[in-house]
């Protein structure tokens, strides 16, 4: 067991897959074990690197194998995916996860605490519900669609159809139906109610964090915003720019080149995409509200004047995502 160099665990629920190389590069172990033989057969090793793809419950399992000692590095699997040498099995996988935490050139994940994985699962919920209470909303207005009457799109005009329209034309609909409606009215301000308790919580954590603070001195960077951005992507200097977080975040044009003719295409939409649509946001609220003699007004303006104002956005939220490394890394506030 002295001579195990690397290590690769393909996770799973039950039963995970490790594979062991020397230092050479030759494969010692390719066993299956229990989850409850992990930690057991890891505490009984010298420390040593441990690689596994970045998935579910990847974070946890790589801060208990921290605590024996072990370096641990988490890989996107579309990274370990070329390494897979024939057809995909366990055995295999693991293998190649062995294989690929060794090179040189393999970007890493950075193992999230259990507090920036709490926030970030609070975000998932928020974000979830909202998707909840749409589809809830279309379905009130569809079915009352179904009996000729027609209510203004948007929650804020269904809110305020509910208190002025509702009692108008609910003699004419039939009880059932009625009965129906204020059942998903009932739902659907329960779930505003559940949005409301989640942004308190991440408004706490928001308040309570230097780093959110100062992200969210920048314009268009609010709490939802700052918050989901310092648990998402841990320790800032993990990235060596705010180019390289931008790339992360998707915000770059993707790159299509060949025989020396360069070929720069749309965004790349790669990474987080509930940050990256926050941070597009972000911008667009920020170009909506631009005056003279705010921040990036000079550069915004002489955009807009040669590009679709959709690019602008795009060029704004990766400005903003490069500014929010660069304060996080300096630990210095934000000056325009």
């Amino acid at each position: 067991m002295s001579e195990i160099y690397t290590i690769g665990i393909d996770l799973a629920k039950s039963v995970f897959q490790l594979c062991a190389f020397d230092r050479a590069g030759k494969k010692l172990i390719n066993r299956s074990l229990r989850r409850n033989q992990v930690i057991k057969f890891l505490s009984n090793i010298e420390p040593c690197l441990v690689g596994m793809e970045a998935c579910g419950s990847s974070h946890y399992w790589a801060r208990e194998i921290e605590k024996l000692g072990h370096e641990v590095k988490l890989m996107p699997p579309q990274y370990v995916k070329p390494y897979v040498k024939t057809n995909k099995n366990d055995s295999a996988d693991a293998e190649a996860i062995c294989e690929a935490v060794r090179r040189p050139t393999m970007r890493f994940v950075s193992v999230k605490s259990e507090e920036q994985q709490a926030l970030l699962l609070l975000h998932r919920e928020r974000e979830g519900v909202i998707r909840d209470r749409t589809a809830l909303i279309n379905r009130i207005r569809a079915s009352l669609q179904e009996f000729g009457v027609s209510v203004p799109a948007g929650r804020f005009q269904l809110r305020k159809w509910f208190r002025e329209g509702f009692g108008s034309v609910e003699e004419q609909l039939p009880k059932l139906l009625v009965n129906h409606i204020k059942s998903m009215q009932k739902r659907l301000t329960d779930l505003e109610q559940y949005v409301d308790d989640l942004d308190m919580q991440i408004d706490v954590v928001s308040q309570t964090s230097d780093e959110c603070q100062k992200v969210m001195e920048i314009p268009g960077v609010g709490r939802l915003t700052s918050s989901a951005l310092v648990a998402s992507i841990g320790d800032a200097k993990a990235f060596s720019s705010g180019r390289q977080l931008a790339t992360w975040l998707g915000l770059v044009p993707s790159q299509h080149s060949s025989g020396g003719k360069s070929l720069l295409l749309g965004i790349s939409k790669r990474g987080d995409t509930y940050l990256r649509r926050m941070f597009i946001h972000g911008a667009r609220a920020v170009i909506r509200h631009m005056k003279e003699g705010k921040p990036f007004y000079e550069w915004v303006t002489s955009l807009l004047k040669r590009m679709h104002k959709n690019k602008v956005i795009v060029a704004l939220a990766n400005k903003l995502v490069r500014i929010a490394w660069a304060v996080l890394v300096k630990e210095k506030s934000f000056s325009a």
